[in-house]
């Protein structure tokens, strides 16, 4: 049900994309992704707990830079009251983990990575984890096959025994992507590998609350590099645990969305959702 929610919402949003100056109706859309109106309704506010109509609204170039305006402090705040890294933070409880210099130049030796493809309300993700936490999450595209996925975890990870077990990964998947807070169930954890500069990037992502957003630039400021935000950039880039380390929190500074690795109608949903479901039901 996922995965075929999604199609019909990414291909809604280019759909929106490509009619910017236009005022699109329901009938219009649904017509689009080849649903009757009140299917297409139903289906959205399935996947997104919210109306298409007011969904839409977060996917604007305006909405976008008021979030950015309104975030302008939380990721100076965050890290000045020490809220990255290890702590609580708003709905997220990550713990990370880093491998150690030795173990980075083994990639992986005696590691057992245990992983499975599964469906998430964005997509089929490839997921993978050891004993001290996840260390791999990617969204599966259409034009890019499970095997050269599996592959990107394969080459990053050289010497590790990898074993597809689904029937485990599913419970870290299920947690992810759970409506919960993830504090309620104890802390997930992740495992990275990275240098100093990607790890500090990494964890400071993390203090970005869902329903927030940054900039590039305010990013590398936070992490006491002003002016390294085309470094920055390749690091948030470089993420290896997609979603759960937030990369797609972080905008250019006029407020576009700029790029993702996992495609920019995904990064337009996700935020779109997360600014939908922070806002009072009416």
């Amino acid at each position: 049900m996922y995965d075929s929610d999604y199609k019909r919402i990414k291909h809604a949003i280019l759909f929106i994309q490509q009619q910017a100056l236009e005022q699109q109706t329901l009938e219009e859309i649904a017509e689009h992704v080849k649903l009757s109106p009140y299917h297409f309704q139903r289906m959205f506010k399935r996947w997104a707990g919210v109306s298409p109509k007011r969904f839409l609204q977060y996917l604007t170039a305006e909405s976008a830079k008021k979030m950015l305006r309104d975030s302008a402090s939380v990721l100076d705040t965050s890290l000045a009251v020490g809220l990255s890294g290890p702590s609580r933070l708003h709905d997220l409880f990550v713990c990370v983990d880093a491998v150690t210099p030795g173990e980075y130049k083994n990639l992986g030796k005696s590691l057992l990575i245990e992983y499975g493809f599964h469906s998430t309300p964005f997509g089929e993700c490839l997921i993978a984890t050891t004993q001290r936490g996840i260390c791999f999450l990617s969204f599966v595209e259409d034009e890019v096959t499970r095997e050269s996925t599996l592959n990107i975890l394969r080459n990053t990870w050289q010497n590790a025994l990898l074993r597809e077990r689904p029937s485990m990964t599913i419970l870290k998947v299920n947690r992810i992507f759970s409506s919960s807070t993830f504090a309620e169930h104890g802390p997930i954890k992740v495992l990275l590998q990275g240098t100093n500069f990607q790890l500090k990037v990494w964890e400071a992502l993390l203090s970005i609350p869902r329903g927030a957003v940054t900039s590039y630039k305010a990013l590398s400021g936070a992490i006491g590099h002003p002016g390294a935000s085309r470094a920055v950039g390749n690091a948030v880039g470089d993420n290896p645990v997609a979603y759960l380390i937030p990369c797609h929190r972080v905008l250019r500074a006029s407020g576009e969305i700029g790029g993702y690795r996992w495609g920019t109608p995904r990064k337009r949903a996700i935020l779109a959702l997360e600014a939908a479901q922070q806002q009072p039901q009416l």
